[in-house]
């Protein structure tokens, strides 16, 4: 958590800014609530509801135009959530309603604010919500996306399997470490023998639920039934043990969690070099914004660490920035399954020009 709000970390006020832009802005700042429609379970608890801030910028040398951004920090995870919240975010746009443009310096520890603010600012340079000409802004292409599966009971968690694989996806991320450890592994197992591994690709995200003395064990157990990775097995902030499981697991480990709080671009090199996970999996509004994201990736290409992007439970409007984001940073055919299935988890979600068809995500032009 930050020891001082934007107010006091050297945010310049409109007088004493240098190089205001030329183009006016304003932005409106709206709290939103959305509901799940049934609860998301993870390690750390229940989500029932998701509270984020809808960023509106505009602009009076452009009355046509319009940028819609969204900043939705996780209360109990983000290095950026605070009671002071949407105090630190308004001091920011006001910031950038002065200059009129993103200062990545200051914001880059402020992660769901900076990606909502490049988010709207994107959506208004390009005029579309489609930001960068990619073959999937275009609607030639789909990207390739995971379906999820949310912890419950042994029942719950085995039909929501089933159902994914219905849908038609190949590839199930299945969440772990909160039930009891030993159902867990037998709905692995009985995954694992009515699929095939080329039937469907089993990744399993333990959100730091397993504690560096069982951790090993556990990974040995779940790596007979041929899954693809596990994401932070244990809690972040422990470094030499993450390194340790690095070397020694079965089981290929993509780091999660471990990313928050790391800005600078020297750190993020160093923490992979030290750690040496097979995968990162990078969230913009968690781990620096789009910013943050391109750092992250080519810190991960030094290290010869492979990457892939997933939304943060944002809203639509969040899921498509990420969805472009992915599309341009990785390029066209992309073959990495991408984290981007969450557009159907609110009763109450905003419409965009984006759906699942199969295991692919399109944007709809």
């Amino acid at each position: 958590m930050k020891s001082a709000s934007p107010t006091s970390r050297n945010i310049p006020s409109c007088l004493d800014a240098k190089n205001i832009s030329q183009m006016k802005y304003n932005i409106k700042i709206t709290p939103r609530t959305f509901h799940f429609k049934q609860p998301a379970g993870t390690s750390r608890g229940l989500y029932t509801e998701r509270q984020s801030w809808l960023l509106e910028l505009t602009s009076p040398d452009a009355p046509d135009r319009k940028g819609i951004g969204e900043c939705a920090p996780l209360p109990d995870l983000s290095c950026d959530y605070g009671a002071d919240y949407a105090e630190r975010l308004r001091a920011f746009c006001d910031t950038f309603e002065c200059e009129g443009a993103v200062d990545y310096e200051k914001m880059r520890e402020y992660p769901s604010m900076l990606f909502g603010l490049e988010t709207a600012l994107a959506h208004f340079n390009s005029g579309t919500t489609a930001f960068f000409d990619t073959p999937f802004s275009r609607g030639e292409e789909g990207i390739p996306i995971n379906g999820l599966v949310w912890m419950g009971s042994y029942e719950e968690m085995l039909g929501r399997m089933v159902e994914k694989i219905r849908q038609g996806f190949h590839c199930v991320k299945l969440k772990v470490g909160a039930i009891d450890f030993d159902h867990e592994l037998d709905l692995v197992k009985r995954i694992r023998s009515r699929f095939s591994p080329s039937e469907i690709e089993l990744r399993l995200d333990a959100n730091g639920g397993f504690t560096p003395e069982d951790a090993l064990y556990k990974l040995e157990l779940l790596s007979q039934y041929s899954v693809h990775s596990i994401e932070q097995p244990i809690k972040p902030r422990q470094w030499s043990y993450m390194a340790e499981l690095c070397r020694e697991s079965p089981l290929p480990i993509a780091l999660d969690e471990e990313l928050i709080g790391v800005t600078d671009p020297s750190m993020m090199k160093y923490m992979l070099n030290v750690i040496r996970p097979a995968y990162i999996i990078l969230k913009p509004s968690l781990h620096g914004g789009m910013y943050g994201v391109r750092k992250w990736i080519e810190a991960a290409d030094d290290n010869n660490v492979k990457t892939w992007i997933t939304s943060a439970l944002e809203s639509n409007i969040g899921l498509n920035a990420i969805a472009q984001l992915a599309a341009q940073v990785y390029g066209p055919n992309i073959t990495m399954l991408q984290g981007l299935g969450t557009g159907q988890l609110f009763t109450d979600n905003i419409d965009m020009p984006i759906e699942i068809r199969g295991d692919k995500l399109y944007y709809i032009k």
